[in-house]
């Protein structure tokens, strides 16, 4: 007979993307949870966007490093049919993508989230506040606390150019924090404008961006290799002295206004973040000034947040104030600011640091063991009567051998097994096994919710 030979399908997920058991997706919905407690407290209404966008609306709105990150989809059908013949023959990607992808995957919530504020502009009233919970893409290199698949937990207030939202926002990230357990967090703050007049006074105001996104990659290739980056794109090693102390994280206010004062927009940036200081310091809502925080976004204009934890090596929330974003859609000087949690490395550092709550590894209350049809249907019944008591409760499908039952309701952290046998049967009764103190009696069948209230 001949062999016929199959490949092995891999049962990896994709790299940067990861599947959850039960309990982890349990400890990711706590989060949420958590999280959208503290939303809501402060009137934010959760909203919801596609997974994917039109390619046209994420290209160049998270600068050159961002576009090349974003995951593009493919075409329906022969995609290749209506692809650009020039550029597939020239092998040129960038050229090429236009003709063979219309779509993309979502490679954040702001973007995606101006563009719905444009669309929907006549069915919101203004300031519109919203949050949003859902997984975005990116084409990342994988690793510890970077993935390419991810949720982020996002709260913006757009239509207002009010200060005070910069304020909130701040103290929502302490409530947040502290309502998931995690003490010692430093929330950062610097501001756009404040980087603006940084690269004016040194004469080189039109390469803002180049220059932030340089700036952003400190702690990934540090303060040499930021300067080494500088210089490829044309900075002098004196233009670079003097933007040093800026980049080495000076949080002198003073001479940091020594510094910007002969630039305006740095100034109105410094007088900006004097208010947002002084007005939290008022709160008790701790910042810690940081000039080398820039973000990489291309989109933020105003003031810059991101939250760091000493035993993590990445940033686990982030944000700031962008001024224009909807204008790129149609419907232009409309400000907003916001900031996002990053639901999946905080994650990470819950779990390393074991601060998961213990009640969150048990998944079922009860389990009815099947001893029979008989038995099995009368559990059912019984089983209603708890739910509708506030119990979660099953009937283990199988009749099956009582040890493999019971093996069941061990690995699922069963707190009560109930047994339905012969003689329970026959007195309308119940026997509860504590799984925990292996104590077992039996009650009646209309005592039962009584006596597990008790």
């Amino acid at each position: 007979m001949a062999s016929v030979l199959m490949n092995k399908i891999s049962t990896n997920s994709p790299k940067g993307t990861r599947d959850f058991l039960p309990v982890q997706t349990k400890r990711r919905q706590w989060i949420f949870d958590q999280l959208k407690s503290v939303f809501e407290s402060h009137a934010y209404v959760p909203i919801e966007t596609p997974a994917m966008e039109n390619l046209s609306t994420l290209m160049g709105k998270y600068g050159e490093e961002g576009d090349r990150l974003i995951f593009k989809i493919l075409n329906s059908g022969d995609y290749l049919r209506k692809a650009d013949e020039q550029s597939l023959q020239a092998k040129d990607s960038n050229k090429l993508i236009s003709s063979i992808s219309e779509k993309a995957l979502r490679y954040d919530l702001t973007v995606p989230f101006a563009r719905y504020v444009v669309a929907h502009q006549n069915d919101l009233s203004f300031p519109f506040k919203r949050y949003q919970i859902q997984p975005v893409w990116r084409a990342d290199r994988p690793q510890k606390g970077r993935y390419r698949e991810f949720y982020q937990c996002d709260v913006d207030v757009i239509g207002s150019t009010g200060l005070w939202s910069e304020v909130e926002l701040v103290g929502m990230i302490h409530k947040g924090f502290s309502k998931l357990g995690l003490e010692g967090v430093v929330v950062k703050v610097n501001h756009r404008k404040i980087l603006a007049g940084m690269v004016e006074v040194i004469g080189k105001a039109d390469m803002l961006i180049p220059i932030t996104v340089a700036i952003d990659k400190i702690d990934k290739i540090g303060m040499e290799g930021v300067q080494k980056e500088l210089l490829e794109k044309g900075l002098t090693e004196n233009e670079i002295k003097m933007l040093k102390p800026m980049l080495e994280g000076n949080n002198d206010l003073s001479s940091m206004r020594d510094f910007l004062s002969s630039s305006e927009i740095g100034m109105e940036g410094l007088n900006e973040l004097e208010f947002l200081l002084n007005n939290c310091a008022k709160l008790n809502f701790d910042l810690q000034v940081d000039c080398s925080l820039a973000r990489g976004l291309n989109y933020y204009t105003g003031a810059i947040l991101e939250v760091v934890h000493p035993d993590f090596p990445s940033s686990i929330c982030g944000g700031g104030r962008y001024d224009d974003l909807t204008g790129i859609f149609g419907l232009p000087n409309v400000s907003g600011v916001g900031i996002s949690f990053g639901a999946d490395r905080i994650y990470d550092l819950l779990e390393a640091k074991n601060l998961f709550p213990s009640s969150l590894k048990e998944s079922v209350d009860l389990l009815f063991l099947n001893m029979g049809d008989e038995e099995a249907s009368l559990a059912l019944q019984l089983s209603s009567e708890l739910m509708d008591a506030g119990f979660s409760c099953m009937l283990y499908p199988d009749n099956k051998n009582f040890k493999k039952q019971m093996k069941y309701a061990n690995e699922l952290g069963v707190k009560k097994v109930l047994i339905i046998g012969t003689e329970e049967l026959t007195n309308s009764e119940v026997s509860i096994k504590d799984m925990e103190s292996g104590e077992q009696i039996r009650v009646s069948q209309k005592d039962l919710i009584k006596t597990l209230k008790s």
